[in-house]
């Protein structure tokens, strides 16, 4: 069954927070425009897939969303129930909700050069089996499915092993699977991946006395939520090269010398790597604490999996009854975006470096794809508007 839905002057695609920070910012200049979003609620990651300890991991400042500060009776480093309870409150205040379409996976959108219009196909999820076709159109799209689109989970030899009633019993997580770790208490758990999620989780599990190990293969920057905040603030007035060097000083002093624990720091500074790479440093909670302890075993990569043996790169092999998953995401966009040459890559990431990365051709624009968090998505919100307004006041 197909369905023409009404035009609209604006099509953004996922209502986390990067397209609801559009949302925002198109309602205060009379924008009209419709979210597409694939789950049933927004902000699906804050609300659904994130473990329950998770805070924001920069100072409130540098995270709230245009137009709406957070709440000054917020501490400086925000809880996911309280952002969560912002978000339920920008919502609100713009009145984004009734512009939202749950439910709507996107299959298809491309731009039409005879109509000078965006056509988006996406399947209507409401009613599984009945295969609803929708079809909307638009002057503009926005990308703003977001950096987290679909997990990520390698292909280790041996892996489904681990969980087959034949050869073992394990358990096998990603991240967005993971609330907390009360079920693991006394179990051998093995964490993969040494991003922040993947740190923080292996302090949560070993919180809970479960036998945590923690894989870490990259080198990688360990800096406090203190420390971050200094060099964000210092970056306004201080060159990148002083500020990564004063970044690695302080790490040093607080954390001594990681690399006797299996913990090695990449050559160049931690913000050159946020800013070439688009790879965060680790922002310490308390688990380099736990890895010095012994409460947390540090390993390297995995070379296979043999039931619920798992064998390492350096010959040893251990015993796990969970292994969870820490190992980011996937972008679709290059499975739904047509004909776009000018803006994303194959991997979902703008090919313009910072500032320029939001604008495309024809209308087509990103939100929340700077690799600058979510600071990066609220200037990119405004842009956007700011830009589409001075396309329609002509007019």
């Amino acid at each position: 069954m197909k369905e023409q839905a009404a035009g609209v002057e604006v099509i953004i695609v996922g209502a986390g927070p990067s397209g609801l920070a559009t949302a925002a910012c198109l309602s205060l200049q009379s924008i009209p425009y419709v979210i597409l979003e694939r789950e049933n609620c927004y902000a699906s990651i804050w609300k659904k897939y994130s473990y329950d300890r998770l805070r924001l991991h920069l100072a409130k400042q540098f995270c709230q969303l245009p137009h709406l500060p957070f709440p000054s009776s917020y501490p400086m480093f925000v809880s996911r129930a309280q952002f969560i309870e912002y978000l339920d409150h920008y919502v609100s205040h713009f009145n984004i909700g009734p512009s939202i379409r749950y439910q709507r996976s996107v299959e298809s959108a491309s731009y039409d050069d005879a109509t000078n219009m965006w056509n988006v196909k996406a399947s209507n999820l409401l009613s599984p089996g009945s295969e609803i076709e929708e079809y909307y159109s638009g002057s503009f799209l926005v990308v703003a499915s977001g950096e987290t689109s679909n997990p990520f989970t390698p292909d280790i030899r041996g892996l489904s092993s681990f969980c087959s009633s034949a050869t073992g019993t394990g358990e096998v997580i990603h991240s967005t699977q993971y609330k907390n770790g009360k079920p693991y208490g006394g179990k051998n758990v093995l964490v993969v991946g040494s991003g922040n999620s993947g740190m923080e989780i292996a302090l949560d599990l070993a919180n809970h006395a479960a036998k945590t190990s923690l894989v870490i293969r990259s080198p990688v920057h360990v800096l406090s939520r203190e420390m971050v905040y200094l060099g964000l603030v210092l970056l306004k007035y201080v060159p990148c090269g002083g500020v990564d060097t004063l970044m690695v000083m302080l790490s040093r002093l607080v954390y001594g010398d990681l690399s006797k624990y299996g913990i090695h720091k990449p050559r160049e500074g931690p913000f050159f790597v946020k800013a070439a790479y688009g790879k965060y440093p680790v922002i310490d909670a308390g688990t380099c604490e736990k890895i010095k302890s012994g409460q947390i075993q540090v390993l390297p990569g995995i070379e296979s999996i043999r039931g619920n043996e798992v064998v390492f790169e350096n010959g040893h092999s251990h015993h796990f009854d969970s292994i969870v998953f820490c190992t980011g995401f996937k972008r679709s966009t290059n499975v739904w975006l047509k004909g776009d040459d000018s803006m994303l890559n194959d991997d979902g990431i703008p090919k313009q470096s910072y500032p320029n990365h939001w604008k495309g051709k024809n209308g087509l624009y990103c939100v929340g794809l700077s690799r600058k968090g979510l600071y990066g998505a609220a200037a990119d919100a405004q842009n956007i508007a700011d830009h589409i307004n001075s396309i329609l006041s002509p007019r």
